[in-house]
């Protein structure tokens, strides 16, 4: 290096002498060069000169903490050497070219120690020597922030403020700095106190303390804090905590009743849950609940009340004391149990209408909200509202009436009631067609007769009969012994059996206090009918039977008929097929004639065309 230097010296001083003008060396470089810490660093050095490539001498330097300018490259037109034993001998490279005038010194994974000043120094033969600095500035992205609020509870209107949280940022560099918010709004500066720590790794440390005065609003704020941070190329960038509340203590100045359970309106029978609460921080747990119409006290702030009834309805009251100031605060409510009571009809017990009158009934039930009212026969549904009329009742009107009341405002609340309804009236026959029946059947046949009548009050059935003579119905009647009478509500059913050995007529008499009426059995005898007949109120079995065997006899008879008609036709009967020639030209078989004598000893004798006499049996 010396003698390359006395060289350059030497042909510097001869060319100052020999050339009485001097070119000017020019190095730029820009001011500084920021990186992250670990990413790599380029520092350029761009120089002018009018000198071609050769007889320069680029040479670059660090400083050092002490203002010491140490070199760690040298480049000559012969040779390029890495001074060893620096701090950038194992990570650095340079490339230069000379044609555009231009080196650029390379560090690979910086470090916080690679923040010095660097310097490149240009040297010429004719031009001398010239300079250029660079600053290196590492940065370094800090961990993100951290916040840890108070942990226990902070009383209100306290002299002094209190510690609300504490906020960190560890491995920034440069410094980061903190800023306190509250509900996005950045609190004062003088609120918070600040302590920085360099770690052995140089990377800067930072911690926080907010402290202020707490009111009770702030039991709803949100505290963060915030870290900002430089980066490369000037940039800020920042960094945000998550967000906190803080427990404020505060004595109640209030308490609050509520039903939890059943939710909407209550009623008689369900189970009620009472809560107590005041609005205190921490609640108070010194709370008695009680029930001002009966006095009844509970020492706690839940109440579970079970089968409820109208007599748990009225006012209760709840009373909260603060266990370090023993301040009372009371709150009330007003609980409503709803009932309904059981359904009362009227009239009671029961009703009895004559038939075709008006029958009007009302249903109603005791209830602390509105009903309705809905009326039922066999399940289905006939009527709406409290009041039922029934016109021009019948005896199908009779039976059970259902009543049901119901709560429109409460699910499944509802009573029922019952209706018995009956009507009176003159009995009538459960038969279809006339009172007056008319029969024939044999000598000492057994009848049975049967009839049926409804009414109310259930009426009497008395068979009677007679000797069948109009005039004598009411003169020479026999009472007839019948079967047990069987009744179905308002319904009677009787009958009898006896033998018949003349003309007989019955009678089936029914009767109630209300009336009577007759059905008449006209029963005639015959001689002819073989087969037993059996004779009913009902029906018109036999008469139905003898049609129908005549008008059968007459098919028979008919079928007979075309039978022989048939036979005699083809010749199969009267001999005609023996004596008749059917190969005669002149016969004419429709031209017979049958002669029979009226004497019974004169002998018959069959014609033919010819007049010829023929023998009976031929």
């Amino acid at each position: 290096f010396t003698f390359v230097s006395l060289l350059l010296s030497c042909q510097v001083k001869l060319f100052s002498i020999s050339s009485p003008v001097r070119a000017e060396l020019v190095v730029n470089m820009e001011d500084k060069v920021e990186v992250l810490m670990g990413d790599t660093a380029q520092i350029t050095c761009m120089f002018e000169s009018s000198e071609g490539i050769g007889g320069r001498i680029i040479q670059w330097f660090y400083v050092t903490s002490t203002g010491e300018e140490k070199q760690i490259y040298q480049q000559d037109p012969t040779m390029k050497t890495v001074v060893p034993r620096t701090p950038f001998t194992e990570r650095m490279s340079v490339n230069s070219s000379g044609a555009t005038n231009q080196v650029v010194l390379t560090i690979n994974d910086v470090q916080l120690g690679d923040e010095v000043e660097f310097i490149c120094q240009v040297q010429s033969l004719s031009e001398g020597t010239a300079k250029g600095r660079t600053n290196l500035r590492v940065f370094v992205i800090p961990d993100p922030p951290t916040i840890e609020g108070t942990e226990t509870g902070i009383t209100i209107d306290q002299e002094s403020p209190s510690k609300i949280a504490t906020c960190e940022v560890k491995n920034g560099y440069p410094r980061p700095q903190i800023t306190w918010y509250k509900n996005n709004m950045p609190l004062p500066s003088k609120l918070e106190r600040s302590s920085v720590t360099i770690e052995s790794s140089r990377l800067f440390s930072v911690k926080s303390v907010l402290s202020m005065i707490v009111v009770k609003e702030n039991k709803d704020d949100k505290f963060y804090c915030e870290v900002n941070y430089a980066a490369p190329g000037g940039e800020t960038r920042m960094m945000e905590s998550e967000h906190i509340n803080i427990s404020v203590y505060y004595p109640a100045t209030a308490v609050k009743m509520w039903v939890e359970s059943p939710k909407g309106k209550i009623k008689e029978s369900d189970s009620v849950e009472l809560h107590c609460k005041d609005n205190g921080n921490p609640s108070s747990s010194m709370v008695t609940i009680k029930h001002l119409k009966s006095n009844k006290t509970w020492e706690e702030n839940v109440v579970l009340l079970h089968n409820v009834s109208r007599w748990n309805s009225g006012e209760y009251s709840c009373t909260s004391v603060d266990p370090e100031t023993f301040q009372e605060v009371s709150g009330n409510l007003m609980l409503s149990v709803n009932y309904l009571d059981p359904a009362v009809v009227e009239p009671k017990g029961g009703a009895v209408v004559t038939q075709g009158d008006e029958l009007r009934a009302t249903c109603n039930a005791v209830s602390s909200l509105p009903t309705h009212a809905t009326w039922l026969k066999n399940g289905v549904q006939i009527a709406k509202g409290h009041v039922l009329t029934l016109k021009n009742t019948t005896f199908s009107t009779a039976g059970t009436y259902q009543c049901v009341i119901t709560v429109p405002e409460i699910e499944d609340m509802q009573t029922s009631g019952a209706l018995t309804v009956k009507v009176h009236g003159k009995p009538l026959f459960d038969i279809v067609g006339p009172g007056y029946m008319k029969k024939e059947v044999n000598v000492d046949e057994t009848v049975n007769l049967s009839c049926s009548a409804r009414g109310s009050p259930s009426p009497t059935i008395v068979w009677t009969t007679s000797d069948g003579q109009v005039s004598a119905l009411l003169l020479n009647i026999q009472v007839l012994k019948a079967a047990p009478t069987q009744e179905t509500g308002d319904n009677v059913h009787s009958s009898v059996q006896f033998t018949i050995t003349a003309d007989v007529t019955a009678f089936c008499n029914v009767s109630n206090e209300y009336g009577e009426d007759t059905v008449t059995f006209d029963i005639k005898t015959t001689k002819h009918t073989t087969i037993p007949a059996t004779t009913s109120v009902s029906t018109t079995e036999g008469k139905g039977v003898i049609i129908a065997v005549i008008i059968i006899c007459i098919l028979l008879l008919a079928i007979l008929g075309s039978v022989l008609y048939y036979l005699y036709k083809k010749g199969k009967i009267c001999g005609r097929s023996a004596k008749q020639d059917l190969t005669k030209e002149n016969s004419n078989k429709d031209n017979i004639v049958v002669e029979m004598k009226r004497d019974n000893t004169e002998e018959a004798v069959l014609l033919g065309v010819n007049g010829e006499k023929q023998p009976l049996s031929d």
